[in-house]
């Protein structure tokens, strides 16, 4: 999965601005999950499923055509990422997040650096960053080829594997092309990768080498596994 954030300050056109760009994204074929961080707290639907909802108390409502979880306390976005299958990951606001990729919104010039932060593919509106390439209604179509060539997502491990201390060095390095996501060593690891529905699964070095020992060791009791052997074990629903 692919991804990109939309930031900006309150009333900026974020909003507005995700739905246009998953809708496009769609006409192009992709599928699209959409994150959405808010600070006026969820929508609870005046619904027999709304009425269930309280803080601390998970509800799962199930219709003949759609599916939703509300979980009533705080979950972190790599949490749940793997509930989500799609092509591309779009994320409403997530300022702190430092492990993937943004779309700036300014609604005036002294917002671009606390915005920014070395993450930033490209603003869009009529306010122009500096040093970024900017693109309005008119050029959106360019807008979507700059995230299908720029967006990526990193694990948020902060693992060290690659030799920085955190995701976000990396992050920087490669919006500024000087790396590439082949960096992050807990996704691109050359002796051990896990992937679930296609997406590789981040390992820190610990995991991996447990999880790593644990299939070893079981599988030296089998016949036909001698040490050193290439293993591929595939688990399908």
């Amino acid at each position: 999965m692919k991804a990109v954030s939309i930031v900006g300050y309150k009333k900026s056109g974020k909003t507005t601005l995700t739905r246009k760009l998953a809708d496009a994204l769609e006409a192009r074929g992709k599928t699209v999950t959409i994150a959405k961080f808010t600070h006026s707290g969820l929508t609870k639907p005046d619904t027999d499923t709304g009425q269930f909802i309280k803080q601390g108390r998970t509800v799962i409502g199930l219709s003949e055509d759609e599916c939703a979880i509300h979980w009533g306390n705080k979950k972190l976005l790599p949490d749940v990422l793997p509930l989500a299958q799609a092509d591309y990951l779009l994320v409403e606001g997530g300022k702190t997040l430092s492990w993937l990729p943004r779309v700036i919104l300014l609604r005036k010039p002294e917002e671009q650096e606390t915005l920014d932060r070395g993450l930033a593919i490209a603003s869009f509106g009529d306010l122009k960053a500096a040093n970024l390439p900017n693109y309005t209604d008119a050029n959106l179509d360019e807008l979507l080829d700059r995230i299908e060539k720029k967006s990526f997502m990193l694990p948020a491990l902060d693992c060290g594997a690659c030799g920085e201390e955190t995701c976000e060095v990396i992050a920087q390095k490669i919006v500024a092309d000087k790396a590439t996501i082949k960096a992050c060593k807990s996704i691109n690891n050359a002796t051990m990768t896990i992937t679930v529905n296609g997406s590789p699964v981040g390992l820190n070095p610990f995991v991996e080498n447990i999880i790593r020992g644990s299939i070893e060791g079981m599988l030296g009791s089998l016949k036909g596994y001698a040490p050193g052997s290439d293993v591929e074990i595939k688990i399908s629903k």
